[in-house]
């Protein structure tokens, strides 16, 4: 039997789940802001003390790859590699917005196209287009999103639209073609299926070079009291 431990943070949602052979045996969640850090490890011992399972015991770690959060995406993965490190056990990455996909798939009554959005600040999105299938239509892109977004797609028929970044998205987006489904977030309880998946055909990342798919580059901003008076040495 193979136990995953599955870890999801790329969004404002924390969550840890374990699976046996594919099976779901236990999961946590948290929905508080910025609680990655002083919850993730309390998750994990939740999970593995309700289904009476050891650390020893786990066959590999998985964890969201991205694109999200960048601090949720670097606590998930310091976290994953440092277990997988430990106990001499693969990694296993799975991308946030297949992981949001499978998560909305069950709700897509209309067979319409999938489009996962994940919050890029202002009105960007991470997000990708997949038919019903979770087969990948469009490639996985940072979107500033206007009322020209998707028109292609839409004018050929519907598209739902689910995530964190779909909500401030449906004022923007108004085709007859659009619909939007709310409260879908990314789980580790969907992470640990598709890891499930990739273990059997040998899908396991390499430790030293695995890195989280950001997408775009993370911009540090500089305090305005900073700049000013950056700009006022810049004169002396």
């Amino acid at each position: 039997m193979s136990i995953i431990l599955s870890l999801e943070t790329s969004t404002h949602v924390c969550s840890v789940a374990l699976h046996a052979d594919g099976t779901l045996l236990a999961s946590a969640v948290t929905y508080r802001e910025q609680s990655h850090a002083s919850k993730l490890a309390v998750l994990i011992d939740q999970v593995l003390q309700l289904a009476d399972v050891t650390m020893a015991q786990l066959s590999a770690v998985a964890v969201s790859s991205g694109p999200g959060s960048y601090t949720g995406l670097r606590i998930g993965t310091s976290t994953a590699k440092g277990l997988c490190y430990a106990l001499n056990i693969p990694l296993i990455g799975v991308g946030a917005l297949d992981s949001l996909a499978w998560a909305a798939g069950p709700f897509n009554t209309l067979q319409a196209l999938l489009c996962p959005m994940i919050d890029a600040r202002r009105m960007e999105v991470y997000c990708q287009l997949l038919d019903a299938q979770y087969g990948i239509v469009g490639p996985v892109e940072a979107k500033v999103i206007d009322t020209e977004s998707f028109r292609e797609a839409l004018e050929a028929g519907p598209v739902l639209f689910f995530g964190n970044g779909a909500a401030k998205c449906q004022g923007v987006i108004q085709h007859k073609n659009a619909f939007f489904l709310a409260d879908v977030h990314p789980t580790a309880d969907t992470v640990g299926k598709l890891a499930w998946e990739k273990f059997q055909r040998n899908g396991t990342e390499d430790l030293v070079t695995f890195e989280p798919f950001y997408l775009k580059e993370f911009m540090i901003k500089t305090p305005v009291k900073q700049e000013v008076a950056a700009e006022a040495n810049k004169t002396v």
